[in-house]
């Protein structure tokens, strides 16, 4: 059987920009995704809601290799971490993923992440720019 591996997120009150990159990187080492893959990921934005507040991430990834260090594409994964503002502060916050090229909003528990996204992503970008 297929195990989804997640981790345990921060509660509410203990939650820091930093600690929200922090975890992120931490599901990202959970992800199978071969060594060769490089990311870096970064905080982008805070919003604020009436029901929450929503910290949005992205992890930009690329494929580099020695020919060409310097990868033709990349791939951005975008992460909101949710505090909803009704639930206790020490509840878990709530996290959220989505490919660049996707709409489908997807939850770390609920569906394990895969390399094939990635290549996917890159490879239709290679295809468009040598269309153009």
């Amino acid at each position: 059987k297929h195990v989804i591996k997640n981790i345990p997120w921060t509660i509410a009150k203990n939650f820091t920009v930093e600690r929200g990159q922090q975890q992120i990187e931490e599901l990202i080492s959970t992800w199978d995704i071969h060594e060769s893959w490089l990311h870096h990921s970064e905080f982008l934005e805070e919003e604020e809601r009436k029901d929450s507040k929503r910290y949005h991430y992205r992890a930009c990834w690329g494929l580099p290799t020695r020919r060409k260090p310097l990868p033709q594409a990349t791939a951005s994964v975008y992460f909101v971490i949710v505090i909803s503002k009704f639930k206790p502060d020490t509840a878990p916050v709530e996290v959220f993923y989505r490919l660049e090229s996707s709409r489908l909003i997807r939850r770390p528990e609920q569906c394990q992440f895969r390399e094939k996204w990635l290549q996917d992503i890159i490879e239709n970008k290679i295809v468009c720019t040598e269309r153009l």
